[in-house]
């Protein structure tokens, strides 16, 4: 803060201005320091389910985890006719999957000529790997969280330079079918024994 000289007066008016005067000095503008981050040394890893685009089986694989058959395993043996827009018009495959994502029909995000494909609003078709591109079209909001860390959990370093981060997939989490998270109870309270009195007659040895 600059401070300006003002001569002392007696007058209890002139003491004020002077405190006025003192309060009001212009401030110098404060030195700029521009914090530069230390270089990422570290990845960031994105966790997916290992089955993405493929169905569970009833079978383990090696490792003792659920197997997964590929969509094709069915679909290029199958003669492939025009995508269904929604469950109830299917007849053989799939007759027993949920499906609540809105208005939205199968051919919003499948390829209709790859099953284990998906394709994007523009046209552009994609491996089920990158479903979070997929979705970041429609779930925009969601998708700016998640890039600034406050959606879809982590776990590691904000710190690239000091460790590795551990992302979760959107699918993780959302069944891409019916994405909204069911309504569920909240568990009770965990018992606290110097919350809660003790019981006529108990005591501790």
């Amino acid at each position: 803060m600059r401070i300006t000289a003002v001569p002392l007066l007696s007058h209890p008016r002139a003491a004020l201005l002077c405190v006025c005067v003192l309060a009001c000095g212009r401030e110098e503008p404060a030195a700029r320091v521009d914090v530069v981050p230390a270089p990422a040394r570290f990845s960031v890893e994105v966790r997916a389910h290992p089955n993405v685009g493929r169905l569970d089986s009833a079978r383990a694989d090696v490792r003792g985890g659920v197997a997964g058959t590929r969509c094709n395993t069915c679909h290029q043996a199958w003669v492939p006719g025009p995508m269904a827009t929604h469950t109830d018009q299917l007849d053989q495959f799939h007759k027993d999957m949920e499906f609540q994502h809105g208005p939205l029909g199968c051919n919003a995000c499948h390829d209709d000529g790859n099953r284990e494909q998906l394709r994007l609003a523009g046209g552009e078709r994609i491996p089920m790997a990158d479903a979070m591109r997929l979705c970041a079209q429609c779930h925009g909001p969601q998708h700016r969280d998640y890039s600034r860390g406050s959606h879809g959990g982590m776990s590691g370093y904000w710190d690239l330079s000091r460790g590795p981060r551990v992302r979760n997939h959107c699918l993780n989490c959302h069944d891409p079918h019916v994405p909204a998270w069911r309504q569920v109870l909240p568990a009770p309270p965990p018992r606290d024994r110097f919350l809660t009195p003790p019981a006529e007659g108990a005591h501790h040895d």
